[in-house]
């Protein structure tokens, strides 16, 4: 019976190397259509093979090249034949396929060696697959078929058809592929445990170096995991890493490639890993506490404009951004200053933007609180649409949207002088509360509102008031242009994607019992013809408010707020990624007349002044600074010519609580006496003083006489 069998396995064996030769013999009738339909498959993965690269991570890197982030789901870095130490090819060979540099991508001596052991132990399909076919399987389980289960396990079958037909791409692959492209590409393809696949994320990971610097000890450990990662995990197993290191070490010895006193010395040495043994993380969360709001960001740009994420797990890009390292923890030390970290229920938000009439580069996007995924963790939406981090708004900075409608209607300048009563009743709009105590009017107007407090004259010039930030002087600029107005020009200013929110602060659900949840921001304060729109009372964005002092320091050019600087491909060609392209939303003098309308926050009055003088701010800049009504939540914007920026402290716990900062640390409170001019303008001039210390000082741009006093 044995041996009936065995030379039934022998002839199995020849009609295997019959077929695989490539169908030399003749062959006819359905056979025939068989084997040239095996054949054609056979080319057709063959060549898919060839041309369907490895999934590579991709590297997010700061403006000035550096890498701070790294998307992969394998972490994976292609290394050419020639970066690749002699040593790792050696004990690899050694291994693995001891006749690689002789055979045709199949053993056959080494299969039929197997095939009788395996015969005589009871199995019928293992051992002596060449690198070539080992290549084969593992770019078929980890390339080809990474995202299809059924496809994975067809590719690792025991079973002889398989074998058959890897072992005929492997002839395939050796008739277009030379030898070290061959393993090359295998060194580059192979899983080394975890997410780890290739040579270069595996000396990394293991011994923190590079492929081309592996010693003898490293490479023989690299060698003898790559059939059982897991199983000789060296940090897990490390006596059965040592233990399998070492018979590859003598496995080398025995193929020529060191000699056995080179062999035993190599033997002794210990295993030198990496501590701890790591890939590079991967993801937002592994930027760190700085960078990760700035990372998610970016993906969010990249996804919204054509890129899937998946896509940018795999695709092996290079995206540099406009991150500014120095900058952004200036500004994060600047926040966490203000309001620690540990600080319950109070985050304080950051964002700065370059200015410029062709580009709105994001520097810097920062939070008091460090990034993370874990439901305990802080978390902070920067990537809009999908929500705005503020939900209480942005308070008086919304002035600037009235202000600037009303210049652009004509007739009123900077210098203009207008009406500030202590306490006004409007005919214009509603919501407010009925009746307006103190001024003598009756229950039946709409909208009744009163300064902050007693010490505003009743007339001003617009100036003074974006310095001193009246309520009723603004809301009857409101009633002057139109709320439509003034909503159409916060949109065009910059709050695009906030005004594209609800005013939950969250795309509008069109199946909410609630109204004003299945509309936007700014078709609900047009439809409902509520003047409290210039008193910023609905939720905001920071970046967004940043980007809109930009916009005011470009000369109204507008631009997508954008941190990406270029994006390039795994071999290094520019992809031409574009932002949607600038806007001119009012015309330059208007906007350079705001910008000195907004110049006296910081001087004299102004609301930011005591902040200024507080970091020893000097220099021209345009500013406003914002509180909404019930204090849980402050604001400021401000811009030289060289950066714009906004601060954003406000309640994000579960309580609707007002904010506390006088008379001990920041912290929430039944009736919150926090302001625009506190923390939010603290956190801005003191990061910004340290942004500006190494630029020259610049004057603001001339005003048009028109906008001064017409």
């Amino acid at each position: 019976m044995r041996t009936a069998a065995l030379a039934k396995l022998i002839g199995l064996c020849l009609v295997a190397g019959l077929l695989l030769a490539g169908m030399a013999i003749p062959v006819v009738g359905a056979a025939g259509l068989v084997s040239n339909r095996m054949s054609d498959q056979v080319a057709a993965t063959t060549v898919s093979m060839l041309e369907t690269p490895p999934p590579l991570m991709t590297t997010i890197t700061d403006k000035d090249g550096v890498p701070f982030a790294y998307l992969y789901d394998q972490y994976r870095v292609l290394t050419p034949p020639d970066k690749v130490a002699q040593v790792m090819k050696d004990a690899l060979v050694s291994t693995e396929d001891r006749r690689f540099y002789e055979h045709k991508g199949v053993d056959w001596l080494a299969t039929l060696r197997a095939a009788l052991r395996n015969q005589s132990e009871g199995g019928t399909t293992q051992g002596a697959s060449t690198i070539t076919q080992q290549y084969v399987k593992n770019h078929l389980v980890h390339v080809l078929e990474r995202e299809d289960v059924g496809g994975q396990k067809e590719a690792q079958e025991q079973t002889i058809a398989r074998k058959l037909r890897e072992a005929r791409i492997a002839m395939h692959v050796e008739t277009q592929l030379s030898k070290d492209e061959i393993l090359s590409r295998y060194l580059d393809v192979v899983p080394f445990g975890g997410t780890i696949y290739g040579i270069a994320a595996a000396s990394q990971a293991y011994f923190n170096t590079t492929p081309d610097r592996l010693t003898v000890p490293q490479a023989a450990m690299l060698a003898g995991m790559v059939n059982s990662p897991t199983f000789l995990d060296p940090e897990a197993r490390p006596d059965k890493a040592i233990e399998r290191r070492n018979m590859v070490i003598d496995l080398m010895a025995e193929n020529a490639k060191l000699s056995r006193e080179q062999a035993e010395e190599h033997k002794r040495a210990p295993l030198g890993l990496a501590t701890p043994v790591r890939p590079l993380s991967t993801g937002c969360v592994g930027s760190g506490v700085e960078f990760g709001f700035y990372c998610s960001f970016v993906v969010n740009h990249l996804t919204r404009n054509g890129y899937s994420l998946n896509e940018l797990k795999i695709g092996g890009y290079t995206i540099r951004t406009t991150l500014d390292r120095a900058l952004t923890q200036q500004a994060k030390q600047a926040a966490e200053a203000q309001v620690p970290k540990t600080t319950p229920g109070i985050a304080n938000t950051a964002a700065v933007v370059r200015p410029g009439k062709e580009r709105h580069e994001v520097v810097a996007l920062v939070a008091n609180r460090d990034y993370g995924l874990k439901k305990e963790e802080f978390q902070t939406q920067f990537d809009l649409p999908s929500a705005v981090e503020n939900k209480f708004g942005a308070g008086s900075v919304y002035k600037v949207f009235t202000a600037a409608a009303a210049l652009e209607k004509g007739g009123l300048g900077i210098e203009s002088v207008i009406e500030s009563p202590g306490s006004y009743a409007s005919r214009v709009f509603r919501g407010g509360a009925p009746g307006c105590p103190g001024t003598g009017e009756p229950f039946t107007y709409w909208y009744c509102l009163r300064n902050h407090d007693g010490s505003y004259p009743p007339r001003m010039p617009l100036k003074e008031a974006l310095a001193t930030s009246p309520n009723t002087a603004f809301v009857i600029l409101e009633e002057r242009v139109g709320l439509d107005a003034v909503v159409d020009m916060a949109h065009r200013l910059g709050m695009r994607e906030t005004m594209a929110t609800n005013i939950a602060g969250v795309p509008p659900d069109p199946k909410s019992k609630q109204k004003e949840l299945r509309v936007t921001q700014a078709e609900f304060y047009k439809g409902s013809g509520n003047a409290s729109f210039t008193l910023g009372p609905a939720p905001t964005s920071t970046l967004e408010l940043a980007n809109v002092a930009a916009t005011l320091m470009s000369g109204g050019v507008w631009c997508p707020p954008s941190p990406i600087v270029k994006v390039t491909d795994r071999h290094g060609e520019d992809v031409g990624f574009r932002d949607a392209p600038c806007e001119q939303v009012v015309e330059e003098p208007l906007a350079n007349a705001l910008a000195v309308g907004m110049s006296g926050d910081d001087q004299d009055r102004g609301t930011a002044a005591a902040a200024a003088k507080q970091f020893g701010w000097t220099r021209p800049a345009l500013g406003k600074t914002g509180t909404t009504e019930e204090y849980k939540s402050a604001a400021f914007i401000g811009a030289t010519a060289d950066y714009a920026g906004a601060v954003q402290v406000f309640n994000d716990s579960t309580s609707p609580s007002g904010i506390c900062v006088n008379a001990g640390p920041p912290r929430l409170c039944g009736e919150g006496d926090i302001y625009g001019g506190t923390l939010p303008a603290r956190t801005w001039f003191d990061f910004m003083m340290k942004a500006h210390a190494n630029l020259p000082e610049k004057p603001l741009p001339p005003v048009d006489p028109r906008y001064l006093r017409p």
